[in-house]
């Protein structure tokens, strides 16, 4: 695509009003990409949760909240990981911020294989709930992008248990900076040595299971400084592209919280990969949410809106056929709507 397009396209965009949701869509895209290719040279994967606190570093005033971390680590040789994490920086006063960040980190042992000390720095893209500067509205949503600082120990042990010691310094470049310390605990999902399932049940598997049927209830919790809330549902098709890379076509339905009234389709594209002898499935996805909200008629006299959409997923399979699922969909708009749609049903593969 030469310059003189690309202008157009953003200029096009703009146009639209979809500048900070395709920004953000483009951001979740490279991830998925990265991902999918660290995937296969992967040595080992763990999954961490954490908490602890954040401090803001205002001219003003210092504030602090809780905060709190999950975040997916793959090893990629032995001095090298990649990670992606999702970091909640709590109520700070006019600001609940959180956001996803996708970091590179270099390890060196201390104790060899038991004590790991690590520093990561990457991209962070925040989702800010906060005061408005200029418009008489209770709350405005802001999207934007940083840098993510960190530094990390992680314990390991003869079990698949780990523990984690973390610092996070955020830097958001004119906006509100935070410093975060937080401890937590993580678990080795596949170990490097352990045996991979055997070539018919992978066959089996990749041929009679291309396709899945889900069905979700849930809750949309809309991130303004109440979380108005209400009931979610979704029927969702699910289908395998690739080894690590799914489609999915979706209808949502956000419910009415008084402050949308939001029905729509999702279409996404997935980076996932598959743990405990296929057992246990983790996802990416970003997309595109073309809705109707009922409650948006102020917003250039319309109520048609195309959001970004951005979903962290798991799954658990019962059998060759039937799976449990849990999916947390943040939904990025153009006009102060953004929500977290969290949800949990029961999908049927075939």
């Amino acid at each position: 695509m030469t310059e003189s397009n690309l202008n157009l396209f953003h200029q096009h965009a703009c146009h639209l009003r979809l500048c900070k949701p395709a920004l953000y869509g483009v951001s979740c895209a490279l991830t998925v990409l990265l991902f999918q290719c660290t995937a296969t040279a992967a040595i080992a994967d763990e999954l961490f949760g954490l908490g602890g606190m954040v401090q803001s570093q205002n001219v003003e005033k210092n504030d602090s909240s809780y905060s709190w971390q999950l975040e997916y680590r793959e090893q990629l040789n032995e001095h090298f990981t990649a990670s992606l994490s999702y970091l909640n920086e709590g109520h700070i006063p006019a600001h609940h911020r959180d956001g996803h960040s996708l970091q590179l980190w270099m390890n060196t042992d201390v104790v060899e294989r038991r004590l790991a000390l690590s520093v990561g720095v990457g991209p962070y893209y925040y989702f800010d709930t906060t005061v408005p500067s200029t418009s008489s509205t209770a709350y405005t949503n802001e999207h934007g992008f940083g840098a993510a600082f960190s530094l990390a120990s992680i314990l390991r042990t003869e079990t698949p248990w780990l523990f984690q010691l973390r610092a996070n310094w955020i830097q958001t470049f004119g906006r509100m900076n935070t410093v975060s310390a937080l401890v937590g605990v993580g678990y080795q999902l596949d170990k490097p040595s352990q045996p991979k399932p055997s070539y018919d049940r992978q066959e089996r598997w990749d041929q009679t299971c291309n396709n899945e049927i889900t069905l979700l209830v849930g809750r949309t919790i809309t991130n303004s400084f109440d979380s108005e809330r209400s009931t979610a549902l979704s029927i969702e098709y699910r289908r395998r592209l690739l080894n690590y890379l799914d489609w999915t076509l979706s209808w949502l339905h956000e419910g009415d919280n008084r402050l949308i009234r939001r029905d729509g389709v999702a279409s996404q594209l997935w980076v996932v990969k598959n743990f405990m002898d296929e057992r246990i499935s983790l996802g990416l996805g970003a997309g595109a949410y073309l809705a109707i909200d009922q409650q948006a008629n102020h917003y250039q006299d319309s109520d048609r809106v195309i959001s970004a959409i951005s979903t962290l997923t798991g799954s658990y399979h019962l059998t060759s056929r039937w799976s449990l699922r849990a999916s947390w969909n943040r939904i990025v708009t153009n006009y102060d709507r953004d929500t977290d749609v969290i949800m949990g049903g029961v999908g049927y593969r075939f």
